[in-house]
């Protein structure tokens, strides 16, 4: 039985992962940004492991694991949480850069950096859901982009350095995907949101998993994954 931590498994591609792995038998953490939600998710995944930490407040992450129960081992850590917040760089505010790479990069490699003891024993597998963003940016992306972008040299950095410890690394990168950050995305850019032409986020789990269950022979470094609609 492989043990996963999972960031982001409160919705849409996370939740997807999250039930796939449950149902067939692997051992479930789950990251929440408070108790409450951490019971929510507790109550919604029988069985499922939580921990609290606020990926809006990475400075804190190192105090907040420090006082409650790790895994003691990791088969993977799954970065699939993120927020957006679209805008003109003109219009963009310090503290909207600040939330967005706080959440989007900071974050991820401070939860990296506090779990490789767990990984670097499992020989691992570290897996970052990026974004088409984070390939190409775009108008009113500027922040979002940025941290995607930053997300993609973590991981690209993180590959070459955990080679040698068995740790392996992979970058998804899904194209429009239909979550709740979607229909967000749809509302700030003024557009009608209809579901069915996106990518449904069980089709990003199947692509995840097939990236974690990969034999130990091989390793998916970068995995693009666009609407085929």
């Amino acid at each position: 039985m492989a043990t996963h931590l999972i960031t982001g498994a409160g919705s849409g591609i996370g939740a997807a992962v999250a039930r796939r792995l449950l149902d067939r038998g692997d051992e479930l953490w789950l990251l929440a940004r408070d108790a409450g939600r951490a019971k929510e998710l507790a109550g919604r995944y029988e069985g499922a492991r939580t921990l609290v930490g606020d990926l809006a407040e990475p400075e804190r992450l190192s105090w907040a694991l420090s006082h409650q129960e790790l895994p003691e081992r990791l088969d993977s850590l799954q970065h699939i949480a993120g927020i957006v917040e679209l805008g003109p760089v003109g219009d963009t505010t310090p503290k909207t850069w600040n939330q967005t790479l706080a959440a989007n990069l900071v974050s991820p490699a401070e939860l990296t950096r506090l779990l490789l003891p767990q990984l670097r024993l499992a020989r691992g597998h570290i897996l970052f859901v990026n974004s088409g963003a984070g390939l190409n940016a775009h108008a009113e992306w500027g922040a979002y982009a940025a941290s995607k972008h930053g997300l993609k040299a973590l991981a690209d950095a993180l590959r070459q350095e955990e080679h040698g410890n068995g740790v392996r690394v992979t970058t998804v990168y899904p194209g429009r995907t239909a979550t709740p950050m979607q229909a967000k995305v749809h509302s700030q850019e003024g557009k009608e949101y209809d579901a069915s032409r996106w990518i449904a986020p069980e089709s990003v789990a199947t692509a995840i998993l097939t990236a974690i269950d990969l034999p130990r022979d091989a390793e998916i470094n970068d995995l693009t994954v666009r609407p085929g609609r």
